[in-house]
C-alpha cells in the first residue's frame, strides 16, 4: 500500500504521515517502527544534550534504514545539539514554537530538508521566504502547544496550503485513523504529522498510566490549559498546551494571576514531572482525538490502517461524484 504526495515524493516514502516529535514519549523503537512501515518518524531533540541526541540517531539508524526527522524547539535551542544533529544529516530537522531565521539556511547548507510548523496563516506568511521545504499546519485541535486562540485545522490548513505552495503541507490536530488522513488530502495537504495516535502506540516511550489516560479520555477532556502561560511563560510563539484533565490542571485552571504568583513553585513540579518520565501525573499532552482511540496498537499497524483507510475514504468520495 502507498500514497503517493509531494510529501512522499519529496523523502522516498510509501505513506505520507509523519510521526510527531511528542516529549518523552518519541523512543528511538517508535521513530524506527513508524519508518519501517512506510511513513517517517522524528526524534525530540528537546531536553537533550549533544551526545545523548547522537546516541538517539545513532539507535534509529541501529534498527532501521528509513528517512527520519530530528526536532528541535527554537525558543530552547541547544546549539550543541544543533550542530551535532546537522552533522549527523538526517533526512530533515523540524523546527517548532518560534520564527528559524537563520537556522533554515544553516540546515540546507549541511544538506538537511527544513520541516517548519506554523499555528496560524501570518507565522506562514513570516517564514514563506526562507526557503523551508515542508510547513506543518498545527490547527487548535492539536495536543501539546498550541495557540489558545487557535484556528481549526481544517480552517487553517488550506489557507497555509495555498500561501506557500507549492510548498507541501502536513496538517496536524484532529487526525488519527485514515479517515483523517483522506480529509486533509482533500484540503490540499500532502499528508499529515501525528501525535496522540502514536503515543498510544506499543513503541512509544509514553508510560502505561499516560496511554491509560488517553485510551479513556473522551474529546471534551482535552483541554488548552491556559494557565500554563503564567508558569511558563512563551518566549517564542504564544502557545499553550492542550492536556488532558488532571488534579492539577482542574486545580490550576483559569487561575492565572495565583499561578503567576507561584510560578517557581509550579514550574519546578512541571519540570521535575516531565524530566522524570511521568509528565501524566500533571500534564500529559494530548489532542482531541483522544476520543477516536480506543485501544494501543503497534506503530506499524496504526500506520498500515491508515493508509487502508485513506484509500477508501478517498475513493467512496469519489464514487459519490457523478
Amino acid at each position: 500500500m502507498s500514497l503517493r504526495t509531494p510529501f512522499t515524493e519529496l523523502f522516498g516514502i510509501e505513506i505520507p504521515v509523519l510521526q510527531a516529535p511528542v516529549w518523552p514519549a518519541a523512543s528511538a523503537d517508535l521513530v524506527a517502527a513508524v519508518g519501517a512501515a512506510g511513513a517517517m518518524g522524528s526524534i525530540a531533540g528537546v531536553f537533550s544534550r549533544a551526545d545523548a541526541l547522537l546516541a538517539q540517531i545513532a539507535r534509529v539508524r541501529g534498527l532501521s534504514d528509513r528517512p527520519f526527522v530530528v526536532n528541535h524547539l527554537v525558543p530552547s535551542l541547544d546549539e550543541d545539539a544543533f550542530a551535532a544533529t546537522l552533522g549527523a544529516r538526517p533526512a530533515a530537522v523540524s523546527f517548532a514554537l518560534g520564527h528559524p531565521g537563520e537556522l533554515v539556511a544553516r540546515a540546507h547548507e549541511a544538506g538537511v530538508k527544513v520541516i517548519h510548523q506554523v499555528h496560524t496563516l501570518a507565522q506562514a506568511l513570516e517564514v514563506s521566504d526562507l526557503g523551508i521545504d515542508v510547513f506543518v499546519a498545527q490547527g487548535s485541535e492539536a495536543g501539546g502547544q498550541g495557540m489558545a486562540a487557535g484556528v481549526s485545522t481544517m480552517a487553517l490548513v488550506p489557507q497555509v496550503a495555498d500561501a506557500v505552495a507549492p510548498a507541501p503541507v502536513l496538517a496536524a490536530g484532529g487526525v488519527a485513523d485514515g479517515r483523517g488522513l483522506a480529509a486533509a488530502l482533500t484540503l490540499g495537504a500532502a499528508g499529515v504529522n501525528v501525535g496522540t495516535r502514536f503515543l498510544a502506540s506499543t513503541e512509544a516511550s509514553a508510560t502505561q498510566p499516560w496511554k491509560a489516560q488517553i485510551l479513556g479520555a473522551r474529546s471534551e477532556d482535552c483541554v488548552r490549559f491556559e494557565t500554563w502561560g503564567a508558569i511558563l511563560p512563551a518566549s517564542g510563539y504564544d502557545v499553550v498546551p492542550r492536556v488532558i484533565r488532571t488534579p492539577f490542571v482542574d486545580e490550576w485552571y483559569g487561575r492565572f494571576d495565583e499561578a503567576a504568583a507561584q510560578a517557581k513553585r509550579l514550574r519546578g513540579e512541571i519540570m521535575h514531572s516531565a524530566r522524570a518520565g511521568t509528565p501524566e501525573a500533571l500534564t500529559p499532552f494530548a489532542g482531541q482525538t483522544a476520543g477516536l482511540i480506543g485501544e494501543v496498537l503497534p506503530a506499524a499497524e496504526i500506520v498500515r490502517r491508515m493508509a487502508v483507510d485513506a484509500c477508501d475514504a478517498l475513493r467512496r468520495g469519489a464514487a459519490s461524484c457523478a
